[in-house]
């Protein structure tokens, strides 16, 4: 694909920034780097002189702060759409949002934030509806990835009673930007825990169980949190006919997120990807039925660019199915859209 059309990555020089520039230049758009500073994105942009064969000039640089909209018009002006990478998505959510509406153009980000996730929806549904342009939230490894397997699973299903959202993780190595949205986030909640069961969001104190849970090969039965929830209770019933969404984190994964001392991915490959695995299972439930739906792939942050950039593609080539804000299952033909990812996921889908 060769659109030459200008992209702008806010938080550009943040770890999954990094990975979705490269995935945009990859697919031949011209990524427009933003973010507030200034020297990093200049030194991003020096990383990628000779990668842009359309230009001479390099990458192009545009400074931004969320707390001044005037220079967020700057950033995104000319632009076809807007990737926001910038968290804590409490923050940066609802103003590069609106700056996307004053410019009429689509916007999608990487939030796995549950509050920030639900904020994009009740404050812009309406207006993005109104405006014809589309907002995708949470297009990324957690609330995107899991929403689109769940799409898939239910087929021809109108309803179901259950989704069920298990996360395999070898292991997991935050990035400073995963640390500092996870403390907003338990700070908006006030340190209780969240779950989606009766149609709705529910807050509560209780002790988190853990459980075994039968993931397919080459994983098998292990040891998970349950209702280690993640950004899916927003994504999923936001357009599933589904009153129970529960989310699940292989226990060993949720150790190394929690450690004191924990550390940040380390490159093994030439994209920059860690050893990092994954294997996502989605099982939904109606009645006595279930379908499930599996994805495996590498490093939970390099797959959200591919996923976040192949949205923006579909937005700009007229493959979506609405208008406003809406999640990935809904925004997009949900398997066709994970056939797509091949080159960065498997699939298996079990009816």
């Amino acid at each position: 694909m060769e659109s030459g059309q200008r992209v702008v990555v806010f938080g550009a020089y943040g770890h999954t920034g990094r990975f979705v520039v490269a995935e945009l230049l990859e697919r031949g758009f011209v990524p427009v780097l933003s973010g507030r500073d200034a020297d990093k994105l200049r030194t991003l942009a020096a990383s990628h002189d000779g990668t842009l064969a359309t230009s001479h000039d390099g990458l192009d640089v545009r400074p931004a702060s969320v707390d001044d909209p005037a220079s967020l018009d700057r950033a995104l002006a000319g632009a076809a759409a807007v990737i926001n990478c910038a968290g804590p998505f409490a923050a940066t959510g609802a103003p590069v949002i609106e700056a996307a509406l004053r410019a009429g153009i689509p916007y999608v980000d990487v939030a796995a934030e549950i509050e920030a996730n639900a904020d994009t929806f009740a404050r812009f549904t309406d207006r993005a509806r109104a405006a014809g342009t589309v907002v995708v939230p949470a297009m990324a490894f957690y609330g995107g990835l899991g929403d689109l397997l769940a799409t898939t699973a239910m087929g021809d299903w109108t309803a179901a009673d259950e989704v069920h959202v298990a996360y395999g993780l070898s292991s997991w190595h935050p990035t400073a930007g995963t640390l500092a949205a996870g403390k907003v986030s338990r700070e908006r909640r006030g340190g209780r825990h969240v779950r989606y069961t009766g149609g709705r969001l529910a807050y509560h104190d209780d002790a988190l169980p853990v459980l075994d849970w039968p993931f397919p090969a080459p994983l098998g039965v292990r040891p998970v949190i349950g209702e280690f929830t993640m950004a899916d209770v927003v994504t999923v019933p936001s357009h599933l006919a589904v009153p129970e969404v529960r989310t699940y984190m292989a226990v060993d994964a949720a150790r190394d997120l929690s450690a004191p001392d924990a550390s940040a991915p380390t490159p093994v490959d030439g994209r920059g990807r860690s050893a990092q695995t994954f294997l996502v299972d989605v099982v939904v439930r109606s009645g006595g039925a279930e379908r499930r739906a599996v994805a495996v792939g590498q490093d939970i942050y390099a797959v959200s660019a591919p996923l976040a950039v192949e949205a923006v593609h579909r937005v700009l080539t007229g493959r979506t199915r609405t208008t406003g804000v809406a999640s990935a299952g809904e925004m997009f033909d949900a398997p066709d859209f994970l056939r797509a990812l091949s080159a960065h996921l498997s699939l298996d889908v079990r009816h």
